[in-house]
């Protein structure tokens, strides 16, 4: 199981996704990331309990929770100069428990975002601190 985790993190990474470990169960990761997002004034968009509706629907799924957030003062330049970016913007971070009941905050990495539409530097900046945001989260 160990091999698949590992093998499933370093996929991911290859593909842009960004995984780092909570010390916190996902409610208390969530409700930590969602403290600093209002400290810093950034807007919580929604919020998806993923296990909660799955659990509505009579399914099982360990905790998982999308959050969706972001500053439209710096999401739209890069939206407006390259449209195809809004599939990626608001930003996401994914809190999720694997089976082995690891907590992770998974992210697009912003050089991902970056590169797949070709953001100039100059916009980049607001999306960029996307991981100080989850580290001071998980502090």
């Amino acid at each position: 199981m160990l091999f698949w985790i590992v093998s499933a993190a370093t996929s991911a990474a290859d593909q842009g996704i960004i995984s780092r470990p909570s010390p916190y169960p996902v409610r208390e990761t969530v409700s930590r990331l969602e403290s600093v997002l209002k400290d810093k004034g950034i807007t919580l968009f929604a919020k998806v309990d993923h296990a909660g509706e799955a659990e509505k629907a009579g399914l099982r799924m360990r905790p998982a929770q999308l959050l969706i957030f972001g500053n439209p003062r710096g999401g739209t330049p890069i939206m407006n100069a390259l449209p195809l970016a809004a599939l990626e913007l608001p930003l996401k971070a994914l809190i999720w428990e694997d089976a082995e009941g690891k907590v992770w905050v998974s992210y697009n990495d912003p050089a991902f975002i970056k590169d797949r539409f070709k953001v100039p530097n100059e916009l980049m900046k607001p999306i960029a601190g996307i991981g100080d945001l989850i580290g001071a989260a998980m502090k």
